[in-house]
């Protein structure tokens, strides 16, 4: 199983929020590529990066700081947060994303996401935002009336591979994550889940990495210092 550190970015700084509440936001660094490179001396082989300026409003408002830690480490990025038009998708993979993670769009536009599935194959990820078993979308601030297995059954036919699950009831909270959901989910469908939200001990990571899950994405535990970035990727490794 991978570990994904995550970074999201506000206004050029990595930021952590609470429930996706962006009143609840708190600064971690003013420069997100030296933090970048300190995940990857942990062993981290992937990067999860949200544009959450990107998330609100549709702009690429943080481009320059994505291009800046692409350049900077060795890690395989992946960037989420606004992503609604194939030039935004084509502009993030021509500057070196190893995948871009459609959310709002996937869930309102499904010829937007066939099309983008089409042309970029496994390039394209779609994030799943889960509140109360319904997807939720632009930035957690609308919850839809599409039922999160619907939507996943939809995202199989179409040849979508990968799917950022996130319980946003759990997010930033460090209180454990939705392994009931996570298991169901991957049982049910042939998809790489990476679960997100909530994973905040080394205990998660076992239970997870024990399901076969594709990945996990770390936040809030890392930046808190709940979890140590390079154990947890032994943890991932069955180490």
């Amino acid at each position: 199983m991978y570990i994904l550190p995550a970074i999201d970015l506000y206004k050029g700084s990595a930021v952590r929020l609470s429930k996706g509440d962006y009143n609840q936001m708190k600064i971690y660094s003013n420069n997100p590529p030296e933090f970048a490179e300190k995940f990857a001396e942990s062993g981290a082989q992937y990067l999860h990066v949200v544009d959450l300026e990107g998330a609100k409003d549709g702009t690429t408002a943080n481009f320059k700081t994505v291009k800046a830690i692409i350049d900077k480490t060795d890690m395989k990025v992946e960037i989420g947060g606004g992503i609604r038009n194939d030039d935004v998708i084509k502009k993030y993979i021509d500057a070196g994303v190893s995948r871009v993670i459609l959310g709002t769009a996937a869930v309102k536009d499904s010829l937007f996401l066939k099309r983008a599935a089409a042309n970029y194959g496994d390039k394209i990820a779609v994030g799943v935002d889960i509140k109360d078993g319904f997807v939720a979308v632009k930035g957690w601030l609308e919850v839809t009336d599409v039922k999160c297995f619907d939507f996943c059954r939809g995202l199989e036919k179409i040849g979508i591979k990968t799917v950022i699950c996130t319980d946003i009831s759990k997010d930033g909270m460090l209180s454990g994550t939705n392994i009931e959901l996570y298991k169901e989910l991957n049982e049910l469908f042939d998809l790489n889940i990476i679960a997100s939200g909530g994973v905040s001990t080394i205990e998660d990571i076992k239970k997870l990495a024990g399901m076969n899950m594709y990945g996990a994405i770390l936040g809030k535990a890392l930046y808190e210092g709940a979890l140590d970035l390079k154990e947890a990727v032994q943890a991932a490794k069955g180490e």
